[in-house]
């Protein structure tokens, strides 16, 4: 296997991972990592999340792993499934890794 495309499986395999465990005390479920499916949707039939429960993950994101997801449609999107959560801060983290933010402009201390 290409070695960069292992590094970016361990890496989001290793973000899945915090994204579980973050959910789980974030909304209390009562559940292990390995149960929540990647692609297990926030709201309704998924995690039965609600408006309340959203507010705790954006503040979780923002504690967590340093990001402020302050676009509404971002928020929305990133709040879809467990596999967006990830998706928004593998993006994040790559674009922190590169001195850009998440717009391709410089980031700000």
């Amino acid at each position: 296997m290409n070695p960069e495309l292992a590094h970016a499986i361990a890496r989001r395999e290793e973000i899945l991972d915090k994204v579980r465990r973050m959910l789980i005390v974030s909304l209390r479920l009562k559940r292990e990592p390995s149960e929540i499916d990647p692609d297990t949707p926030l709201f309704g039939t998924g995690l039965g999340m609600d408006s309340l429960d959203a507010v705790e993950v954006v503040i979780a994101l923002e504690v967590e792993f340093g990001i402020r997801v302050a676009d509404p449609i971002e928020r929305k999107l990133a709040l879809r499934s467990v596999s967006s959560l990830v998706d928004l801060i593998a993006f994040h983290q790559g674009a922190d890794a590169s001195g850009a933010d998440a717009r391709g402009a410089d980031a700000s201390p």
